[in-house]
C-alpha cells in the first residue's frame, strides 16, 4: 500500500521547497515533483494544499506514565495519552521516571511505551532514575540497552537535593555501561542527566569531556535554563561539543526562546541545542493571594510553542527552529530513521499553515490527525 503525499512545501529540516511525496510501508520512499504511481497500484492520495511539511516532532523527556508525587500518593501524576501526543505533533516520545523509581517502576514505563508503539506513535525509554545504585530491568545498564528493544539510554540526576550527589567516577562508570551497550546493541547510547539548582552545575561533566572529548557524544543534561549560572555552564559545555537540553516546561529563570537567541548570539551553533517538555511532570505552583497550592501535570504543548515563538517573535529561520525539535533530537539519540524528512525515514510528518498552526500530523505513516481532528488515540480514550 503506497501514500502519495502531493504539493508539500517540506521543511526536511532544511527548506526543499514544493514536492511530492510517496511513502510505502512505514518509510519515505521518494520525493519529487509530480510524482505519478502508474495505473494497477494501490495509492491512497493526500493533498497537502501548499502547506508546510515538517518532520514529525520528537520530545526526548516525558513522563509517560506520570511523575512521581511530592505532596504525598494523591499528587501522582496521571499518565500521558496517544491523543495528548498527537495534538502538538510529538509523533516520537521518549519516556522516564522521576525522582520515583518505586511506586512508579521501569516495568510500568516499559509497558506504557510498548502500548503507545501499538497505537500507532513511536516511543523509546531510558533505564533507571534520578538516584544511584542504578535501577535496571535487566541487572546492568549495559544489558538494558542490549537486550531490552526499547531501551536506548539510562537517567540520573545530580547537583539537585533529591539526587543521590554522584561522584565523578560513578557518571564515568555510567557513561561505560551506556557505550558498552550502544557498541553491542548498535543504538549509540546516552546518558541523559536532570540538573538542579545546585551550585556545582555540571561543572564535573564539563571536566569530563575536557579530559574526554569523546565523552560529550554521550553526555545528554537536560534542565540547562533552570538558572542562569547554570545556562553560563550550558554554552561552555556546547562549545566543547556537547549538546544541550533547554526544558520549556518546569523552573526556567528566562523564556526557552530568549535562552536559545542567546546562546546562538553567543557562537553557539543551533545543531547544539534542543528542547523538550518534561510533560506530565509535577508542577507545583502557589497562588500569591490566596496561598493554595495547585499541583498539575506540566504540559506536552511547550516544545511546538516556543518553536514557532522563535519564529514569530525572533526572527528566527523556520529551519533552524525545526531542528530544536527534530533533527537534533533525533541525532541526540541516535535515532538514525527520526527526525528528517529524506528517503529511508520513518514516515513522520507535521502539517502547518502559514501562521505555523498545526492541521495535521502523520505518525509511521498514518494519519493521525486531519484537519485537527485527533484519529489516534488510546485504546482507553
Amino acid at each position: 500500500m503506497f501514500t502519495l503525499i502531493k504539493n508539500a512545501d517540506i521543511y526536511a529540516p532544511q527548506h526543499l521547497g514544493m514536492n511530492d511525496i510517496l511513502i510505502c510501508n512505514r518509510q519515505i520512499v521518494h520525493i519529487g515533483r509530480d510524482l505519478q504511481l502508474p495505473n494497477g497500484f494501490d495509492v491512497d492520495v493526500f493533498d497537502a494544499e501548499g502547506l508546510k511539511v515538517v518532520p514529525g516532532f520528537i520530545d526526548q523527556h516525558v513522563h509517560v506514565i506520570g511523575g512521581g508525587g511530592q505532596l504525598g500518593f494523591a499528587s501522582l501524576v496521571p499518565a500521558v495519552t496517544v491523543s495528548e501526543l498527537v495534538e502538538v505533533g510529538t509523533t516520537t516520545v521518549v519516556g522516564l521516571l522521576g525522582t520515583d523509581g518505586f511506586v512508579k517502576d521501569l516495568g510500568t514505563l516499559y509497558a506504557a511505551v510498548k502500548a503507545i508503539c501499538q497505537e500507532g506513535l513511536s516511543a523509546y525509554m531510558l533505564t533507571s532514575y534520578y538516584g544511584l545504585p542504578e535501577r535496571t530491568l535487566t541487572g546492568s545498564v549495559a544489558e538494558d540497552l542490549i537486550y531490552i528493544d526499547k531501551v536506548i539510554g539510562c537517567k540520573l540526576a545530580m547537583s539537585d537535593d533529591r539526587s543521590s550527589f554522584p561522584t565523578t567516577l560513578e557518571i564515568l562508570r555510567l557513561i561505560n555501561q551506556v557505550r558498552l551497550g550502544g557498541f553491542t546493541s548498535g543504538k549509540g547510547g546516552v546518558l541523559h542527566i536532570h540538573l538542579g539548582a545546585e551550585e556545582i552545575g555540571i561543572a564535573q561533566l564539563i571536566d569530563i569531556v575536557k579530559q574526554h572529548p569523546k565523552f560529550a557524544d554521550y553526555l545528554s543534561p537536560t534542565h540547562l535554563i533552570r538558572t542562569r549560572p547554570l545556562f553560563e555552564q550550558a554554552l561552555e559545555f556546547a562549545s566543547l561539543g556537547g549538546m544541550v537540553d533547554f526544558s520549556t516546561g518546569g523552573t526556567k529563570f528566562d523564556q526557552p526562546r530568549n535562552c536559545v537567541m542567546e546562546a546562538v548570539g553567543r557562537g553557539i551553533s543551533i545543531d547544539r541545542i534542543t528542547f523538550s517538555s518534561d510533560g506530565h511532570g509535577g508542577v507545583r505552583r502557589e497562588n500569591p493571594v490566596t496561598g493554595e497550592v495547585i499541583y498539575r501535570p506540566a504540559p506536552l504543548d511547550l516544545n511546538y510553542r516556543e518553536m514557532t515563538l522563535l519564529v514569530k517573535d525572533c526572527g528566527m529561520a523556520l529551519d533552524d527552529a525545526l531542528k530544536l525539535i527534530t533533527a537534533n533530537p533525533a541525532r541526540n539519540l541516535k535515532l538514525k530513521s527520526k527526525g528528517r524528512i529524506a528517503v529511508g525515514m520513518d514516515a513522520d510528518l507535521c502539517f502547518l499553515d502559514d501562521k505555523l498552526t498545526l492541521r495535521h500530523v502523520m505518525a509511521m505513516g498514518d494519519m493521525a490527525m486531519v484537519s485537527q481532528k485527533i484519529l489516534m488515540k488510546g485504546r482507553y480514550e
